[in-house]
């Protein structure tokens, strides 16, 4: 394999949290009076980066309230859940397959740090990685200035990256980073076919092996 490194995204990926993101944003949206989601399929067609954008798109008024007192009320809900979440189908047999191949594995998340090795703890899949790279603070902003940085403090690695969203292309691209996109977390597989020819896109973490090959 021509990979010398796996450059994983976290939530939606390796973390299948898409329930309890729903179950949190809903809490929020019924206090507001505000429509909430209906399905699984609703919330990947609204979802998107950045994040704020995705407010927005639920109606939350950033006029009335800010983005920042949103975002710390989501995340407590979210704490509050975290715990019920599993790991993606599929994810830690891709682990353990890229480890025997002795591909090291890293994160780059959009997840705050110490919410990121938390959860990587209790899914027991923190030991894969040489390093899990998250964001100081809440508010899910870009990961892409961390994996620039990262990237260019290992030059001479041979990058794949796999995410399940949009913003996970761009990030990919920016590190200059193959991408396999893997429909099963927070954007729908219509969703990410449609937003680039760059990355490839499968339905399952069974997939991702015969998309390298």
């Amino acid at each position: 394999m021509k990979y010398t490194y796996v450059v994983w995204d976290f939530n939606g990926t390796i973390m299948d949290d898409v329930e309890i993101g729903i179950e949190s944003v809903n809490v929020l949206l019924e206090k507001r009076g505000l429509k909430k989601l209906e399905s699984r399929e609703e919330y990947q067609r609204i979802f998107g980066f950045p994040i704020i954008n995705y407010y927005i798109r639920l109606g939350f008024d950033f006029d009335k309230e800010p983005y920042e007192d949103i975002a710390v009320e989501w995340v407590n809900e979210y704490t509050a859940r975290e715990a019920t979440a599993k790991t993606v189908d599929g994810v830690k047999e891709l682990l353990l397959y890229f480890k025997e191949k002795g591909i090291k594995q890293i994160i780059i998340s959009a997840c705050e740090q110490n919410m990121l090795e938390r959860n990587t703890k209790a899914l027991r899949v923190f030991d894969y990685f040489e390093q899990v790279c998250g964001i100081n603070n809440i508010y899910a902003s870009s990961k892409e200035s961390i994996g620039v940085e990262w990237a260019k403090a290992h030059p001479d690695e041979k990058l794949l990256f796999i995410g399940d969203t949009d913003h996970d292309c761009d990030v990919a691209r920016a590190m200059g980073a193959d991408c396999i996109l893997v429909a099963k977390g927070h954007q729908s597989y219509e969703a990410l076919t449609a937003y680039s020819d760059y990355p490839k896109v499968v339905k399952s973490m069974s997939d991702v092996v015969g998309a390298i090959n």
